[in-house]
């Protein structure tokens, strides 16, 4: 039995996040997109939600982000957010991939 995702439990707070969040601030011209996923990425390991983390990791490697600056920004922020927050969030950024996609 397969667990049904989070939003499926308040429906409007998926459509809130669809329209509202992601289809109104992340488009809002001010900031771009990248900027938007180094914030997110900062904001949400700083206040330890790392459950979040490897969406917005995603998030921010398709906004442009290289896999050696998410790294950077978890290092940075250790001096900030502290060592087990940058610790936390390591533990959830995914492998960097080659050319061909492979792990390294």
């Amino acid at each position: 039995m397969s667990n049904p995702h989070p939003m499926a439990a308040a429906p409007e707070l998926a459509r809130l996040t669809d329209e509202v969040l992601f289809g109104h601030i992340w488009e809002r011209p001010q900031l771009g997109k990248r900027d938007r996923s180094l914030i997110t990425v900062a904001a949400l390991m700083a206040m330890g939600r790392g459950e979040q983390l490897p969406i917005h990791f995603a998030k921010a490697l398709e906004n442009g982000i290289t896999h050696e600056e998410l790294a950077e920004l978890v290092t940075h922020l250790a001096f900030y957010a502290g060592w087990p927050a940058a610790h936390s969030a390591l533990l959830r950024l995914p492998p960097e991939a080659d050319a061909a996609g492979r792990e390294r």
